[in-house]
Order: C-alpha cells, then sequence, then structure tokens
C-alpha cells in the first residue's frame, strides 16, 4: 500500500521541482556577500535612491542562490 502515495507524492513532486530543487542552501543573510557588501556601502554613503544599480545586483544574484526577492 505505500507505492501508491509514494507513486503520488513523485508525480506531485514532479510538477514542483523548481520551488524544490531551487532552495536555497544557505541563509539570505550568508547569500551573496561580495554585491551586499557594495549595495551597504553605497546606501551608507549615497542614500538608496542612488544605489538602484547595486541593489537589483545583488537581488539578482539572490534569485541566482534560490531566493524569491
Amino acid at each position: 500500500m505505500s507505492s501508491p502515495p509514494a507513486q503520488q507524492k513523485e508525480g506531485s513532486a514532479t510538477t514542483t521541482p523548481p520551488s524544490t530543487d531551487e532552495k536555497p542552501k544557505k541563509k539570505i543573510c550568508c547569500a551573496c556577500p561580495e554585491t551586499k557588501k557594495l549595495r551597504d556601502e553605497c546606501i551608507v554613503q549615497h542614500g538608496e535612491d542612488a544605489c538602484t544599480k547595486w541593489i537589483e545586483a545583488h537581488k539578482v544574484c539572490l534569485r541566482s542562490e534560490g531566493f524569491n526577492v
């Protein structure tokens, strides 16, 4: 009897692997330290409005790590 539920789980897992397989492997605070540092320094020195380039670069990096930002 355990075979049919396993098959159902496999079938449902097959329809949703992007969300399952793309889960981040690390915490968001530890991901993309390079872009995070550049973003944070820019915001401190110039303000958020002047740093959209670095903010977007950090978001792109986070998305590549599997975060939904």
